[in-house]
């Protein structure tokens, strides 16, 4: 059944919504990038400037914010380029233009100096206070909170303007021939469950169906009070429903509803809707801008032919049922009417009237179905009186019969057929008989479950072909149903992030206490440490003493055993711990001596299985005539301490 309304649309102002949207979320979207980037930045390594030596016992230098760090700016002036070139004469420079008062040209560089020197002070202030915010441990969590929610604003923001334009491009009726619901059907999912309600007087039926193989089997029945709401597990979508579609249907009050029947050509949906559309104005009784309409088509004895249920029902009573739907917690994807389910089930294969009470709406009203040859030609209302039935209801059946028989679509005497329950047929059956003076059968409704399997098996095959729900209000529950997947998951993002920030938060204080802890202990320990250091480096020099010490005797004693005998020593100077440094004379024929034995010998002297100086580091024996007869030589070795000292 497709939902049909009547109108113009307006398009005056269908950009007003995207006109304006760029502009409202322009600020947000600079701002919450700024953040992000500024959050980003933040995580950077810092610089090797502020690097401290690790150890103990040492303070580290505080980083100081020095505005002379800062690059300084060359002060600007206030003249445009162009003003710059034409402000040029033949003047003198340092001349006043023609007309200027006396210093003017002086104050307005200074004051353009100033201005500079101000800029560039407040963009040294500002970066001292970003650094200082940097500082902070909180900083970052709080920018990335405020970049977070500027974000969901701009998505609130835009999910908003969307909504707005939907309800304004859906508040008008629109004409629409186009088989819309069969397109969509194509694109959507699978239906998973479906839920039918039925509002009645003091209670709201619903019954839940879970669709398996094609097949609809009711998974739970519940009854609630008018004044409860309906429970939100069963009703209520969510993001299983992307995948896993859930069907709300609603069955509208029968009293507000009017019923047409007509023939039509066999053809295609697309087809049979405009046809009908061209006799909407017959068929409906009220003014076509103030109603919804569908169809519903049943099959048809002569295959060149189908049979056409027109649903017709005042706009104003849909919105007023809509509205308390919503008031209970229920959005209905269609809205329904289980007499359609009943026409089929106890459709007739001869000529018949079917009567059934109730489904008009009304404790003592009936609606009359009349079939010729196995098709549905016409459905007539019919009153129970509450004095005289029997000849009431027989002079209303008489006049639908000579209706049909001037149509021309009753031809022959009816048989009469009650669809009705034990308290229904107890009230209606009795009149009828006696009025009719004929036989009349008695047979059993569909129950209210069966029913509603039904109703659900029909709107899942052919989803549009039995719902009389506004195409605006279709538009806005599908949007808020957007909204509410987005705002549930901000919220889970958000929910996600607080706790992350709290098992931060948890981390850090433990950290802290681990390290306050530690410092502590250092604070305690500080003073043996330091009298530790203290007494190791006494240690130190003692030890070094006495190993130089021997060091010397270890010297003396290797010049005493290679020096030769004619060789005299005049000085032995030992330096820095390491540095030996021999001098003395030799008579000239024990040169060679001296050099070919005694430098050899004490370069390669060893003392306690290791050699006693540094080859490498020693410097060759030295020697110049002196006097007649006499050389003066000189000699410097380095020690290998580390060796002589073990």
């Amino acid at each position: 059944m497709e939902n049909r309304t009547t109108g113009n649309r307006d398009e005056s102002g269908g950009g007003t919504g995207a006109s304006r949207l760029p502009r409202r979320c322009a600020i947000p979207s600079i701002l919450a990038a700024g953040l992000l980037a500024l959050a980003l930045a933040g995580c950077k390594p810092a610089s090797n400037d502020s690097k401290t030596g690790a150890g103990t016992n040492v303070t580290a230098k505080p980083l100081t914010n020095a505005v002379s760090a800062a690059p300084r700016a060359m002060p600007r002036t206030n003249l445009p380029a162009v003003a710059r070139l034409l402000s040029k004469t033949n003047a003198a420079p340092g001349a006043p233009a023609p007309g200027a008062k006396p210093g003017a040209a002086a104050s307005g560089a200074v004051t353009n100096a100033s201005l500079a020197a101000r800029g560039t002070n407040a963009i040294a202030r500002a970066r001292e206070v970003l650094q200082r915010l940097q500082g902070n441990r909180a900083f970052y969590p709080a920018a990335a909170v405020v970049v977070f929610g500027l974000i969901a604003a701009l998505i609130y923001g835009i999910s908003k303007a969307k909504a707005r334009r939907a309800a304004a491009a859906a508040s008008v009726p629109v004409v629409s021939t186009a088989p819309a619901g069969v397109a969509r059907k194509a694109r959507q999912a699978p239906i998973h469950s479906c839920n039918v309600l039925s509002v009645g007087a003091g209670a709201r039926q619903l019954w839940q169906f879970d669709a398996r193989g094609g097949r609809f089997s009711l998974n739970r029945e519940q009854s609630t009070p008018v004044g409860e709401a309906l429970p939100a597990a069963l009703v209520a979508k969510d993001w299983s429903s992307l995948w896993q579609r859930k069907l709300n249907i609603a069955w509208l009050p029968a009293e507000a509803v009017f019923l047409r029947v007509a023939q039509f050509p066999r053809s295609d949906f697309a087809e049979t809707l405009s046809m009908v559309e061209l006799q909407l104005e017959k068929l409906s009784p009220m003014p076509v801008a103030q109603v919804v309409w569908s169809i519903q088509v049943l099959p048809h004895a002569k295959g060149e032919l189908q049979t056409v249920v027109v649903v017709i029902a005042a706009r104003s009573a849909v919105e007023e049922f809509l509205g308390q739907l919503e008031g209970q917690g229920y959005l209905a994807d269609r809205l329904d009417l289980p007499l359609l389910d009943q026409l089929q089930a106890a459709a007739p294969t001869e000529d018949a009237a079917v009567i059934y009470p109730g489904a008009a709406g009304g404790q003592n009203t009936a609606l009359v179905g009349w079939w010729c040859q196995g098709v549905l030609q016409n459905l007539d209302l019919l009153n129970l009186p509450p004095a005289n039935r029997p000849a009431s209801l027989k002079e209303q059946l008489v006049q639908m019969a000579w209706a049909g028989e001037m149509e021309g679509w009753l031809t022959c005497a009816p048989r009469w057929r009650l669809v009705a329950d034990e308290a229904a047929a107890a009230e209606w059956l009795a009149p009828l008989r006696e009025g009719l003076e004929q036989p009349i059968e008695v047979t059993a409704p569909l129950p209210a479950p069966q029913a509603a399997a039904l109703n659900a098996r029909r709107a899942a095959q052919a989803e549009m072909q039995a719902n009389l729900l506004p195409a605006e209000f279709s538009a806005r529950y599908q949007q808020q149903f957007v909204d509410r997947l987005w705002m549930r998951g901000l919220a889970g993002v958000v929910v996600i992030y607080l706790i992350g920030l709290a098992i931060y938060g948890v981390a850090v204080g433990f950290a802290t206490l681990r390290t306050g802890s530690v410092e502590g202990q250092a604070a305690e320990l500080a003073p043996t440490y330091t009298n530790a250091l203290e007494l190791k480096a006494r240690c130190q020099v003692l030890q070094d003493r006495s190993e130089l010490k021997f060091a010397a005797l270890d010297c003396y004693q290797v010049v005493a055993q290679t020096l030769p005998a004619d060789a005299t020593l005049d000085g032995l100077n030992f330096s820095d711990g390491r540095k030996l440094t021999l001098n003395g004379t030799v008579p000239t024929d024990k040169v060679a001596q001296m050099l070919n034995d005694f430098e050899p010998a004490i370069r390669k002297f060893v003392v306690r299985g290791q050699p006693i100086f540094d080859l490498n580091q020693s410097e060759n024996l030295r020697y110049q005539q002196s006097g007649p007869g006499t050389y003066r030589w000189e000699c410097t070795l380095v020690l290998k301490r580390a060796e002589v000292l073990q």
